[in-house]
């Protein structure tokens, strides 16, 4: 579904306007039709598109925000979601961008096999994570920005508050400013005894949160990969961001080669005439990249393989920088067989695919496509 970063879900810019298109494969026909959008997940016009045909499958874009609501209605009905990613910027500069040209060119992706990624449900678990992290991220921001504007105050404040504060450890520090009297003095030494007060009330609600959230975070890992926390370096924020990039259904990454490439620890080739070469992997998940490397640094420090590993490969001339890649690469792997399940065997006459079981891993041709800007695209399957 081509969903416009720029608008709300289900509403285009004149209070719910957009276009679906159906595309004949065989004859590359192209039908468009203005419809009127309501809110929520009604956008989905599937009346319109099963007039085609069976529903089989529907591309999405930006799954994980505004098009993340339309996702999980598609899957609770039953049809597969393909994320579809930003379209060709060539094709963009020579025809130009329209609501009914963005449809189209959805709609191609997915028929043509371009896109052909799994979207994450963000129905589970590891959705539960995604929220914990991102309120835990912004209360550690803004109580690190509240301990530094403590700070500040203190260095122009009055010298007897001053000196009465001095020496004082953090913990200390903050209890004592959460306990001050802004009555007992006025003018500007009173204003700074009151700022003093609220940023350190703010400063121990802000840590509430932080346990709060810490605990949640526990309990959602707990359910949903109990013995991932059990892995050597591993902590709760290095296992919600591995899950977080995973997603909800780890069954999509076909093998740990696409985990290690999805947290950016995957050698890309870049080899060119009689120079065959790798260069650093600088894309994929930063987080989950992040991650990967903490982990490492504990191992370094705390495993006495890991420290043995990096000794040898010292001695065969790499330096500590390759070695941490090489070890982040092993983490990965390792990190992929715990959260992801095993896969099912193929059966004798047939493989698993991406998308299902298909005869000799031949998938069937599709025939119709129909999309909706913001929305969606959506296919039919030959009967």
């Amino acid at each position: 579904m081509s969903f416009d970063r720029a608008r709300a879900p289900g509403q285009g810019p004149s209070g719910g306007h957009g276009v679906e298109v159906a595309i004949d494969a065989g004859s590359e026909g192209v039908k468009a039709g203005q419809v009127v959008l309501t809110d929520g997940v009604e956008p989905v016009r599937e009346d319109w598109a099963r007039s085609f045909g069976v529903l089989r499958r529907a591309g999405v874009e930006c799954t994980g925000s505004y098009g993340a609501a339309l996702t999980r209605h598609l899957r609770a009905e039953g049809i597969e979601v393909t994320e579809v990613n930003q379209h060709d910027k060539a094709a963009r500069r020579r025809h130009g961008k329209t609501d009914a040209i963005d449809a189209e060119a959805a709609a191609r992706a997915v028929l043509t096999g371009r896109a052909t990624a799994a979207a994450k449900p963000g129905d589970g678990p590891v959705e539960m994570l995604r929220l914990f992290k991102l309120a835990k991220g912004s209360a550690i921001k803004s109580r690190n920005q509240a301990i530094n504007q403590v700070k500040s105050v203190l260095v122009s404040a009055d010298s007897a508050l001053r000196e009465s504060l001095a020496g004082l450890s953090n913990p200390h520090l903050f209890k004592r400013c959460a306990d001050l009297d802004p009555q007992r003095a006025g003018g500007p030494a009173g204003a700074a005894r009151h700022t003093l007060r609220l940023l350190a009330r703010r400063i121990r609600h802000l840590t509430e949160e932080v346990d709060d959230l810490n605990k949640q975070i526990a309990k959602a890992l707990e359910v949903s990969t109990p013995g991932l926390l059990e892995v050597r370096g591993v902590g709760p924020d290095s296992a919600a961001a591995l899950l977080i990039s995973a997603g909800d259904n780890p069954e999509r990454l076909v093998s740990e080669a696409s985990f290690a490439a999805l947290c950016g620890t995957s050698p890309v080739e870049a080899s060119s005439g009689k120079t065959q070469r790798r260069r650093l992997n600088r894309g994929g998940d930063r987080q989950a990249n992040a991650a990967l490397y903490r982990i490492v640094l504990s191992r370094l420090r705390w495993d006495g393989r890991t420290r043995d590993y990096l000794q040898r490969r010292l001695t065969e001339g790499k330096t500590r920088r390759e070695i941490i890649r090489c070890l982040k690469r092993y983490v990965a792997r390792e990190i992929y067989r715990l959260i992801v399940p095993a896969a099912p065997p193929a059966g004798p006459t047939g493989v698993v695919g991406s998308l299902g079981w298909h005869p000799e891993g031949i998938k069937r041709p599709d025939r119709y496509f129909a999309a909706i800007t913001l929305a969606s695209t959506l296919i039919r399957l030959d009967q």
